[in-house]
């Protein structure tokens, strides 16, 4: 996946997740970081897609928090974070739906939408925070 494919946004989101994956002394960037850094951003369309799609925000908030707090630290890397292979595998979902959708670039939108329909941690808790394809998938076409 190329990163200059994805939208200003999204790449801001992928540094703010490397941030707080630095900041909790992790030493892979998990899709929850991602999430994470998704629903904090400013004026970011992730946190207004879930509402719209009638997705409890805050229980998934909360849980993510939580998730974050359970992964294991690692100590003397200096910083340096990779990008983990679920969240790897996630991106190159999300390009695919990009492209199937004859989209430009790549959105956090669709970044939503793949991890929802990912059988991971991120997906079951999206899913147990009330989001479904349909509602998630109708709210992306009425931000567009």
């Amino acid at each position: 996946m190329r990163r200059d494919k994805l939208t200003s946004k999204f790449q801001m989101a992928l540094a703010d997740a490397q941030s707080l994956a630095v900041g909790h002394d992790h030493q892979f960037i998990e899709p929850i970081h991602l999430m994470s850094a998704l629903l904090d951003q400013d004026n970011g369309t992730v946190r207004h897609l879930l509402s719209q799609a009638d997705v409890n925000v805050n229980q998934l908030r909360s849980q993510l928090s939580e998730a974050l707090e359970r992964l294991p630290r690692v100590e003397g890397t200096a910083g340096e974070v990779h990008l983990s292979n679920d969240l790897t595998r996630l991106l190159n979902v999300t390009d695919k739906l990009a492209q199937t959708r004859k989209d430009q670039y790549i959105s956090s939108e669709l970044f939503v939408l793949a991890a929802l329909e990912d059988r991971g941690q991120l997906g079951a808790l999206l899913r147990k925070a009330g989001a479904a394809k349909g509602p998630v998938e109708q709210a992306i076409d009425k931000l567009r």
